[in-house]
């Protein structure tokens, strides 16, 4: 579908939206018009909602991004018109922001938006009496796009009514064709528009003042402080031929303005993954994405400078960050081989299109500090089969010269040189009805990625989830159907290290309402090589079972509930002393045993009024002795007792206005450990943060914020042996960390 030809001036009417879901086809149930136009300075849009039941609209006076439990309206623009990258701007009934960038890839879901994008552009919304409706303003010089004249775009609207569970679209965005810009319409005939030069500057200051305690030496933890000291930095950005984006920063501060979400981190086997948070870092990280994580940015750790090239012309994409960092200098203690030395990151990935959704690319990463590196070639590619059907493919290696520590290599392997490889193949199935997914992957015993997240080395891994989904769509019963996951991993020697299957029914009612009931059976092999208490050549096995029952519903305007249990078995990674009265640090450790678990996660997002918005979570993770499993040490008595920890997250945001919001996070996080059962520590800590945010828009902001830590630390700090602090289980809590700062920036664009 198109938009008439000739827009300039006067304004193209859209109005025939229709369901992706739930009636896949069906009209809009709601009245919908759009009306679109632009000037040689702007794109404007104008959406006009109507409802029959007004007072049902969803819309709150929230924080720029966070719009999705409300009613919303969003324009996507492939500027482009390569039906693989896309822009889109998403407004609820009261004018609040949320922009992304998408990019094709597996699937058809959110996954595919990135939405660390952001850029300057306005819009406000007003309720009636029949709806609501939204003015949208989006300048050129906001958006890349090619230097032709006249230019054809590649464009789709859409309206989310999420009482009804409700998805439209124009043109049609069938859910039974994989892709979603391969069904975009055409905007054709904007003439003589160009975004013009753009030069951006975004100095920011910054007063802070803190305590905090500093581990450079873990064997003599200390108290650093600094009060009343500024710092000044500048974020600059030049756009290239109206197609290349060049980012530079430099003295960055990557204060963290938002927090991690809460994660259960204790009895892990491998890292947890917490997303990159810091906005240079965030934006275009699509450029850097690939089936195999080479490009996790959390790895630069507090960067002195940063360059950031990306962009495309014609079928070619390109990709570059160079960052140096203060680490590790300041991390290790004087004896270290990496002291007084700055890691230098460098990533660049090119990519080129071939027909009409497919494309090959080569990506390079390199880490490197005191003649020491990490570097990493990678070939992938993306082939579009037929409307259903994508495949993902990719190589890699990787050639390593590490000292041993684990701040260089995050697997604790001993130093030297290292070379391996790493492949995957995914192929994917998308339709309304039926699903399949199937992903291979393999890693050689010596394949490293220190620019990457990659946790699990020396594996032949074979996942494959098939899903089929009915279509009721009664007044109560959306969809339902059932899904079955099969998992089976083998190590380079021939071991079966790891297998599993996942049954699982997921239902869907009215009220955006899910109801998910999931049983695993897995099979785990633990070695050597991943535990050194188990003997060399000695391979223990595991079977444990799990039952996971998930609901979430938004069913009612004011409240959302997310809710998680799992019960069953789980491998206790944290194995105990074999004497509980000696160091963990040094003695002797049991082999891992099955335990018995039992944990929940759930968060009720409560908004009792248009402009305050409150989540609370709770996390309770609770292993604890089973009698009845098989003992990995016949020959010793099985531990007792048990470890529970429970996190208690409580947030709460008030919008004053758009710009104008104040967020405080509470959060409390306790261990409570028998040493019979686990050489971990029990620990209580207690975090407050509190921030004053007036947003003018993302670059261009001020900041007041303070936070608080306590914690069950004792009088005196004590190292605990593990690279820690010693916690004392009767001692009160004892503030260890605190920060106050005011952060302003200003964008100045010309």
């Amino acid at each position: 579908m198109e938009l008439p030809a000739k827009w300039q001036g006067k304004l193209a009417k859209v109005d025939r939206f229709t369901q992706r879901v739930p009636s896949d086809g069906a009209p809009v149930s709601q009245r919908t018009e759009a009306y679109l136009g632009y000037d040689d300075k702007n794109l404007y849009t104008i959406f006009i909602c109507f409802d029959n039941e007004p007072q049902k609209l969803r819309a709150r006076l929230s924080r720029r991004e966070d719009i999705f439990d409300d009613d919303t309206v969003e324009i996507i623009l492939d500027t482009f018109h390569d039906l693989r990258h896309a822009y889109a701007f998403n407004v609820n009934p009261l004018g609040v922001q949320q922009d992304a960038l998408w990019t094709e890839g597996p699937g058809s879901g959110n996954d595919n938006f990135d939405q660390s994008f952001d850029t300057v552009w306005n819009s406000a919304g007003k309720l009636t009496d029949r709806g609501f409706v939204v003015w949208i303003a989006i300048p050129f010089r906001s958006l890349r796009f090619s230097s032709a004249d006249p230019k054809t775009w590649g464009i789709m609207l859409n309206r989310g009514i999420p009482r009804n569970n409700e998805d439209t679209f124009w043109p049609p965005y069938s859910s039974r064709i994989q892709g979603r810009l391969n069904q975009e319409g055409t905007a054709t005939g904007l003439e003589k528009i160009s975004p013009g030069r753009n030069f951006q500057l975004i100095p920011y200051g910054i007063f802070r003042s803190f305590k905090e305690v500093d581990l450079t030496d873990p064997n003599n933890p200390f108290y650093s402080r600094r009060s009343a000291f500024g710092q000044a930095g500048l974020d600059a950005k030049v756009v290239l031929k109206d197609k290349f984006v060049l980012d530079l920063t430099a003295n960055p501060d990557f204060s963290q303005i938002e927090s991690d979400q809460p994660q259960v981190t204790v009895n892990q086997r491998f890292e947890v993954f917490f997303p990159e948070k810091r906005p240079f870092f965030e934006e275009n990280a699509n450029y850097f994405q690939t089936p195999i994580n080479l490009a996790f940015t959390r790895r630069i750790v507090d960067p002195k400078w940063g360059v950031r090239l990306t962009g495309k012309d014609g079928p070619w994409g390109v990709g570059a960050l160079v960052a140096e960092t203060e680490s590790p200098s300041e991390q290790v203690s004087p004896t270290n081989p990496l002291f007084d030395h700055h890691a230098l990151f460098a990533i660049s990935r090119v990519s080129y299109d071939l027909g009409a959704q497919s494309h090959v690319a080569a990506m390079y990463a390199d880490r490197e500090v005191n003649g020491f590196f990490n570097r990493v070639g990678s070939v992938d590619g993306r082939f579009k089969i037929d409307d259903h059907w994508t495949a993902n493919l990719q190589g890699v290696y990787s050639a390593t010269v590490n000292p041993a520590d684990p701040l260089f290599n995050q697997f604790g392997t001993t130093g030297g040189n290292q070379a391996g490889t790493a492949a995957e193949v995914l192929v994917q199935r998308d339709g309304r009805s039926l699903r399949y997914f199937f992903d291979y992957s393999d890693r050689s015993p010596n394949f490293r990625t220190l620019t990457g997240f990659d946790p699990q080395p020396d594996i032949n891994a074979i996942d494959s989830l098939l899903q089929y989904t009915f279509h009721p769509e009664g007044k109560r019963l959306i969809t339902w159907g059932p899904f079955m996951e099969v998992l089976q991993n083998i190590d380079h020697e021939g071991n079966h290290i790891n297998s599993g299957y996942f049954p699982a029914l997921k239902v869907e009612l009215a009220g955006q309402t899910f109801f998910t009931v999931l049983y695993a059976a897995e099979m785990e092999r633990l070695r050597s090589q991943d535990f050194s208490q188990i003997p060399a050549n000695d391979i223990q096995k595991y079977v444990r079972h799990t039952t996971e029952i998930q609901f979430n519903t938004s069913y009612f305007r004011k409240a959302y509930l997310q809710a998680d249990y799992r019960f069953g078995t789980r491998v206790n990674y944290d194995a105990p002393c074999l004497d509980p009265s000696q160091n963990p640090a040094t003695c002797p450790l049991y082999f891992p045993f099955l335990a018995r678990r039992t944990s929940a996660n759930v968060t009720l997002t409560v908004r009792p009024t248009r402009g305050l918005r409150i989540d609370n979570t709770y996390i309770m993770f609770r292993l604890r002795e089973c009698p009845s499993c098989p003992n990995p040490q016949p020959g010793l008595t099985r531990p007792t007792g048990s470890m529970n920890n429970h996190i208690i997250r409580s947030k709460w945001n008030y919008q004053f206005t758009k710009e104008f919001s104040f967020r405080f996070i509470g959060q409390y996080n306790s261990v409570l450990a028998n040493p019979n059962f686990t050489y971990l520590q029990t620990s209580k800590n207690f975090n407050a943060d509190f921030l004053f945010t007036y947003l003018v828009h993302p670059s261009t902001a001020l900041y007041v914020g303070y936070n608080t830590n306590l914690e069950n630390i004792g009088d005196t700090l004590a190292p605990d042996g593990l690279g820690g602090i010693n916690h004392d289980p009767t001692s009160r809590l004892h503030n260890d960390g605190r920060n106050f700062f005011v952060k302003a920036s200003y964008l100045f664009r010309f």
